[in-house]
């Protein structure tokens, strides 16, 4: 299908119910009409983090609310949709099947396209909202479940360079911002704790210090500061230990996102040397000024969506549908609502960062 042509996003792999109406030029441009979020914050601070079935059932009773008022802000029916695009994976099972579901129903009535999306390749496009990001560009993907080096070529188009063995940044950020016994979300909480205090008071270990590749872990960084978070007792002290975590995650993001700029320099032209941050960790400040600064040092192109795409929205899912439909890429309304699934899934089944299990490898 040519642009321009306008698609509706819905996004449910997590605690977010949200809907976007994005337009597609005929240049490759996106417009983003509507974009609607319902947070989930409310009802899983309670419980210190999201509750699976409670975020599925949250998605039952929003999204039919939310995808009318993405609509209603745009100002277009179902009949001038060029396509309908959901999330179908990765993310809680349960809580993807909702949009997806409602995703095929209102396709199916109003006799549109389906377009399954990749929650990850919606990130990845994210920063191409707002900015003029042209293909191809090294991807620092970096949330609370995903920690990831990819090249992207375009839509479909994405090549690992690494990514976490055990767990995410923001993984990390959130389990210690519990232990500091912050607010749900951790994550937003531990950056404003960080403010004003001294990252060096407190040694953290290095992860994979001279391991060739560019592959993260957190997992030891996790346990260590959890453990001096049962240590630290006056307000400096916490402040001190939240600043040397945010270090820490920083200094290992700058490390591996160094060893792919080499790797990707030395295969593309100075003139496709652009370097994306993207994931929810992309919003805290001091990791995106330390990647910013890191990416100036090497010759790269700095970009990064703007904070409110860089969580979850429905705005990146509606251009990655968008550009696919371009491409011809639609699905059928047997799509499967997936649990797990890589990016570059080639790679995923050949060199696996975790060893297969039923479900199959970890993205």
């Amino acid at each position: 299908m040519n642009p321009p042509f306008l698609v509706l996003g819905l996004e449910t792999s997590c605690d977010e119910t949200a809907a976007a109406v994005v337009r597609l030029d005929g240049a490759g441009r996106a417009d983003v009409r509507s974009s609607v979020v319902a947070s989930q914050v409310a009802r899983h601070a309670p419980y210190g983090g999201v509750v699976p079935e409670v975020a599925a059932r949250a998605h039952v009773e929003l999204i039919g609310p939310v995808a009318r008022q993405a609509l209603a802000e745009a100002g277009v029916g179902p009949s001038e949709l060029a396509g309908i695009a959901a999330t179908a994976g990765p993310g809680l099972v349960g809580a993807v099947m909702v949009g997806l579901s409602f995703a095929k129903g209102l396709a199916l009535a109003a006799g549109k396209p389906l377009i399954a999306v990749n929650h990850l390749e919606g990130h990845a496009l994210s920063a191409r909202l707002e900015a003029d990001v042209p293909y191809p560009f090294l991807l620092l993907l970096v949330s609370g479940g995903h920690c990831q080096l990819v090249e992207v070529a375009g839509v479909g188009a994405c090549r690992r360079l690494g990514s976490t063995i055990d767990d995410a940044a923001g993984e990390a950020f959130d389990k210690i911002a519990k232990a500091l016994g912050l607010t749900y979300p951790g994550g937003p909480a531990l950056e404003r704790l960080a403010e004003g205090g001294d990252p060096a008071r407190f040694p953290l270990p290095r992860a994979l210090l001279g391991r060739a590749g560019c592959d993260f872990s957190f997992s030891g960084l996790k346990t260590a500061a959890a453990r001096l978070a049962e240590t630290v007792s006056s307000q400096a002290d916490r402040r001190d230990l939240a600043a040397a975590v945010q270090g820490a995650i920083a200094r290992q993001l700058e490390e591996r996102s160094a060893r792919a700029m080499a790797l990707y320099a030395a295969q593309h032209g100075a003139q496709h040397l652009r370097f994306v941050v993207a994931g929810g960790v992309a919003a805290n400040r001091t990791v995106r000024a330390r990647l910013e600064a890191l990416a100036a040092q090497h010759a790269f192109s700095f970009a990064a969506p703007p904070l409110k795409y860089c969580t979850d929205n429905a705005a990146m899912i509606a251009l990655a549908g968008a550009e696919r439909l371009a491409a011809g890429l639609t699905s059928g309304v047997d799509a499967e609502a997936r649990p797990r699934w890589p990016l570059d899934e080639a790679a995923a089944l050949a060199s696996p960062t975790h060893v297969p299990g039923r479900k199959g490898a970890k993205a």
